[in-house]
């Protein structure tokens, strides 16, 4: 069972028959919201930790592996965003990387848990740095329901930065989401949604990118990259491409970007996209 015990915080990943734990110091605080309890931890070598509902979301340390990954991949292949939505993403990483591309005109960022971003506003007040931004605006409501009421055609980039498919998360995983942001969606623009562990959720990520694919989008491009906290220590994202394929993306662009980041570039990027063996095979019915 996860949870705090003799001064570790420790996750169980039941179906794949492991673990995974970190030292802490202390427990800094708890609030039960009307969708889920978020949790906060001081660890010994991790920063802060941020649990939801007994899962691990995100340490200090590593949480730049999946922000810059869930950002700036997608926003360098397409040719030249400019109206970004983020479903989820209340701890405002994901929306700080976004704003670091002075191309952007704006961001909407649409958590349906207030208190997940008051949370990481107190403990992890770096990644909220750019929450007034003039080009952000952060709503509290139902990522779904805003996805199938937006006007067509009038999103570049649709970042989901949710949490696993369970709870207020469900809800994200399905062809009727997927319809609502292929809609929504410029000719050429994006869906990227985080898609969980290639080594052990498999049939999800199976399952997200065929109905990615019934809901009509072009092309899918699933990245790799390493997430310490989560189950695994692997992660992946998947891109969605409307009315267009996947030919590169502008490597002289991210080459030259006026930012700093702490994982990402264009050498990444690349690699990012290589699947092992064992991805190809269970994929090959797919068409790439």
């Amino acid at each position: 069972m996860s949870g705090f015990n003799n001064n570790w915080y420790t996750e169980v990943f039941a179906a794949s028959g492991s673990a995974f734990g970190l030292q802490v110091t202390k427990k800094l605080d708890e609030v039960q919201s009307p969708f889920q309890k978020i949790e906060m931890y001081e660890t010994t070598h991790f920063g802060n930790l941020m649990v939801i509902d007994d899962v691990i979301m995100l340490s200090s340390r590593d949480n730049f592996l999946y922000h810059e990954m869930l950002s700036h991949p997608v926003l360098f292949t397409h040719a030249n965003p400019k109206n970004v939505v983020i479903i989820g993403g209340g701890d405002c990483g994901t929306l700080r990387e976004v704003l670091k591309h002075p191309g952007v005109e704006t961001v909407t960022q649409i958590d349906i848990d207030e208190q997940v971003t008051r949370m990481s506003e107190k403990y992890f007040p770096e990644l909220c740095a750019s929450n007034n931004d003039p080009r952000a605006t952060l709503k509290f409501d139902d990522g779904i329901k805003y996805m199938r009421e937006a006007a067509a055609e009038s999103v570049d980039v649709i970042i989901v930065d949710s949490t696993d498919p369970i709870g207020p998360g469900e809800g994200l995983f399905n062809r009727a989401f997927y319809d609502s942001c292929r809609k929504a969606l410029r000719q050429g623009g994006i869906l990227v949604q985080q898609s969980e562990s290639p080594l052990i959720h498999m049939p999800l990520l199976k399952d997200m990118r065929q109905a990615m694919q019934d809901a009509g989008f072009d092309a899918l491009q699933t990245l790799l990259f390493p997430q310490m906290v989560y189950p695994s220590g692997w992660w992946t994202c998947t891109l969605a491409r409307k009315g267009a394929g996947f030919d590169g993306f502008r490597e002289a662009d991210a080459a030259a970007a006026a930012f700093s980041t702490e994982y990402y570039n264009v050498a990444v990027h690349k690699a990012a996209s290589a699947w092992p063996n064992f991805m190809q095979k269970a994929l090959a019915d797919e068409a790439e």
